[in-house]
């Protein structure tokens, strides 16, 4: 059972959510604004935190962005209408673990639930999932990306990682870990975006009892945890100033020094870092030490986005179909040629996280061998489907590109009703299929 923050202010729909995740056998509470989100979490400690993104006093991400200062460590799920989708794949590079749109499908509820939960208890060991499910591309793009982690892997070389969110930041420091000469040594993996500014240090170099407030007993820190190993620091630029030249020293001295103690500690640990961002624009205005970027810039690797892998995609989907019956019992063989052209031609904003998580969610929806488009996210066919806005003033051109877009959006909604699309749109289904016609919508 696990203690769930559920915070909605359709009091309607929390109620429904309350009842259903206590059918389930979880312990549900409730809020309805960011306020009170900020005194609950302030006061109790949750599982998991199931988030509106569209709240009275603010968004999902204000509650996020607290809880993640506070250094508290529950996963975070959003939830948000299709038309804020792209809104909740970015609270996703902030730290949320998943979103779910609206209307909810209860299934699919449960499923990324338990994904959270089980993804914190294994984060408690100091394990991490990320690389278990990952396969290699074939492309161009891939070769020279593994012909990279080859090259350097067996040096000790600092390198940094860099690539959009969800591109498989881990799964490649893992590789370098693997393929060096530090492969029975540990390695540490830390989310430094999740680290409080006042827990930061106490994290990497460990503390002694009574060091400061809530220090009951000495500390080791992840620097010596990983000694002899690899320590993996994701998202470095968000480490304070004051960290940073703390992790200078540790890097260019070999030593470290917990908070409290007089004592020098030696550590013998490669560094491995990832960023979304390039780090050269945060020494340009002056968040990041030049001295420490060059001190783990002796290698960098760039990491393409998905929508840049050509025909890895379809190998990436085949290989998360396969991963998604063995883990769900589904027996899904076949997709549909609708749903892989809309797989196809959508562009992966969250990347190989996304594409994962639209897979499980199809294979779940699909109880025969063959998937097709109804099981994929509805904002998934409304993005495939939007025409750009022209560069034009011709409003006749313009009106077309928005009713376009309307009716896409509409048909989307009542799962290709055509009678309750025609009502919606206040027009008969003669003139609906005319329309459909004329601007080849299938």
């Amino acid at each position: 059972m696990a203690k769930i923050l559920i915070i909605e202010d359709d009091s309607t729909f929390s109620q429904v959510l309350e009842g259903f995740l206590a059918k389930h056998g979880h312990e549900a509470h409730v809020v309805n604004d960011v306020k009170k989100a900020f005194k609950i979490t302030d006061e109790q400690s949750f599982d998991l935190l199931l988030i509106d993104y569209r709240l009275p006093d603010g968004t999902g991400l204000d509650i996020l962005s607290h809880i993640l200062e506070k250094g508290q460590a529950q996963p975070v799920i959003i939830m948000t209408s299709f038309n804020d989708v792209r809104t909740a794949v970015k609270s996703i590079q902030l730290g949320a673990f998943d979103y779910i749109t609206k209307p909810v499908n209860p299934d699919e509820l449960l499923m990324i639930i338990k994904n959270a939960l089980g993804k914190k208890e294994k984060g408690k060991s100091g394990r991490s999932v990320e690389h278990t499910d990952a396969i290699k591309g074939k492309s161009a793009i891939a070769d020279k990306l593994y012909e990279h982690i080859n090259l350097v892997a067996p040096t000790d070389m600092s390198v940094i990682i860099q690539g959009e969110s969800g591109t498989g930041k881990e799964y490649a420091a893992r590789a370098l870990h693997s393929q060096s000469k530090r492969n029975d040594k540990p390695f540490i993996a830390i989310d430094c975006g999740a680290l409080s500014k006042e827990l930061a240090a106490s994290e990497l170099f460990g503390h002694t009892k009574g060091a400061f407030t809530g220090a009951l007993t000495d500390k080791k820190g992840q620097f010596e945890a990983a000694d002899g190993g690899t320590l993996f620091l994701d998202e470095v630029g968000n480490l304070s100033y004051e960290v940073q030249v703390k992790m200078l020293r540790a890097l260019q001295e070999r030593i470290i020094q917990p908070l409290g103690s007089t004592k020098s500690v030696k550590v013998d640990v490669r560094i491995i870092t990832a960023t979304n961002d390039d780090l050269k624009n945060s020494v340009a205005n002056g968040s990041f030490r030049e001295d420490l970027y060059h001190r783990i810039n002796e290698f960098k690797i760039q990491l393409p986005a998905l929508r840049e892998r050509g025909k890895d995609i379809e190998l990436f989907i085949n290989h998360f179909v396969k991963l998604s019956n063995q883990e769900l019992d589904r027996n899904v063989q076949h997709i549909s040629t609708t749903a892989k052209d809309l797989l196809l031609q959508y562009d992966w904003p969250g990347n190989l996280r996304e594409l994962k998580n639209v897979i499980k969610r199809m294979v779940l929806l699909t109880p025969g061998e063959t998937a097709d488009i109804d099981s994929l996210p509805d904002e998934m066919i409304v993005s495939v489907n939007q025409v750009p806005r022209p560069n034009t003033s011709d409003l006749k051109a313009i009106n077309e590109i928005n009713e376009k877009a309307m009716i896409i959006e509409t048909l989307v909604k009542v799962k290709y009703n055509k009678s309750k699309a025609a009502k919606l749109l206040n027009i008969d289904r003669k003139t609906l299929y005319s329309k459909m016609e004329r601007y080849d919508i299938e």
